[in-house]
């Protein structure tokens, strides 16, 4: 009698746990998050032994149509051999997208931006352990009738070594929906507002305008960036002697 009482009751465990797990597992189906890249990202010159830090961007991001603005994660991995000291993640805007929060980092004052960035915030990320991730959430803004391009470098501490820097690389699409909710854009694709060519050509006798660096440069020009980022309440500084790389 009591081997059967006791059989009852394993079955209706099993039972009830069986019925838990099947929605838990429907719902992380339902929750499951945009894969992230680091394309456009290269390695910085000089880091110390045991250092690989790398950062991901989603692939995918939604703009809402009318207002403009879209949210997404950056991540930061140490895939190296040994825990970091303190490293700085910037999370820096160009061309039409703007960067206007990220969660527990300090804005760039527009004074101290770097050249050709509109928006930058800085992250003191502190002793990341070897295989440790962290992400950050990132509001911003992106006008679809600009190209707009995001970048992540990453520095050691309070020095000038790039440990890596992603970017910039573009957010677009070459198929705008102006009549939709909201409009996707993939990571490295150059964007393309409804209604113009992927390309113009300058008039004849001018100049083509200058663009962004292409993604996978490995370092842009960022003139007075130490300044900004102890008025952010971080510190470093960004090399600019390195020549852009190549995808």
């Amino acid at each position: 009698m009591h081997s059967i009482r006791r059989g009852s009751r394993a079955a209706a465990v099993a039972v009830l746990t069986g019925s838990l797990l099947v929605p838990l597992g429907a719902a992380a189906q339902a929750h499951e998050p945009t894969p992230s890249s680091g394309r456009g990202g290269s390695p910085g010159a000089g880091s110390p032994s045991g250092y690989r830090v790398t950062t991901e961007l989603p692939q995918r991001i939604m703009v809402d149509n009318h207002s403009g603005k879209t949210s997404l994660t950056a991540g930061i991995t140490n895939r190296g051999s040994r825990t970091t000291g303190t490293v700085h993640l910037l999370v820096v805007g160009f061309g039409g997208m703007k960067i206007t929060a990220v969660k527990g980092c300090a804005a760039v004052p527009q004074g101290k931006l770097p050249k050709g960035a509109n928006s930058a915030f800085s992250c003191a990320v502190d002793r990341l352990a070897a295989g440790q991730h962290r992400t950050y959430d990132v509001s911003a803004t992106f006008d679809l009738k600009k190209r707009g391009k995001i970048c992540l470098p990453v520095l050691l501490g309070n020095t000038k070594t790039l440990l890596w820097q992603q970017g910039p690389v573009d957010f677009g699409t070459t198929e705008p929906t102006p009549d939709a909710p909201d409009t996707p854009l993939l990571l490295g694709t150059v964007n393309v507002p409804a209604g113009a060519p992927h390309t113009s050509p300058a008039p004849p006798g001018k100049p083509p305008e200058k663009e962004l660096p292409n993604t996978g440069a490995p370092v842009l020009p960022m003139a007075g960036l130490a300044a900004a980022l102890l008025a952010a309440g971080g510190a470093g500084m960004w090399l600019t002697s390195r020549r852009p790389g190549r995808r």
